[in-house]
């Protein structure tokens, strides 16, 4: 790891910090890709703090914090979803941040967070117009489908799942 970069585990007590970076992050990350209704919508959705209580609490989501220098830079967050597979929910690094290796930190902490667990495959969601596809492929992860999720409120997340096998 890089001088300065830690990961640690997060509880209900880093909800702020993760939705503060949310906020930050995801305009940045979705801009031409969904409308700004759209994007409220899914932050709310996905990043209020009892959506993210509840994520932790009762959808056992497993969060990381990855901080440069005890500063709150990115997020992560997976689950067991079945018999040796793993579902990453999220990853997310503030603009500054990327291109740094930060991404494939995270990615290498959780595969060997969770091999020992007799994990063969760790799965995500991209949105297909979303260029992390390619940061993906390049991490070893292969498109396996494409499904549509409707989230409510007429709007759908377009997406590849993507897996990689370990």
């Amino acid at each position: 790891m890089h001088p300065g970069i830690s990961i640690r585990f997060a509880g209900t007590e880093d909800i702020n910090i993760i939705g503060f970076l949310a906020q930050q992050i995801w305009p940045a990350t979705y801009a031409g890709i969904l409308e700004e209704e759209q994007l409220n919508y899914m932050l709310n959705l996905f990043y209020s703090p009892s959506s993210l209580k509840k994520q932790i609490l009762e959808d056992n989501h497993i969060f990381l914090i990855i901080e440069d220098d005890e500063e709150p830079v990115g997020f992560a967050s997976y689950s067991f979803i079945s018999q040796g597979i793993y579902k990453l929910h999220k990853i997310y690094v503030l603009p500054n941040q990327q291109g740094k290796g930060l991404g494939k930190t995270i990615v290498d902490f959780i595969v060997n967070e969770i091999k020992p667990l007799n994990a063969t495959a760790l799965q995500l969601n991209v949105n297909r117009h979303n260029k992390a596809k390619n940061f993906y492929e390049r991490l070893g992860f292969t498109v396996i489908k494409e499904e549509d999720i409707n989230i409510g409120n007429n709007y759908f997340m377009n997406d590849y799942v993507m897996e990689k096998r370990i």
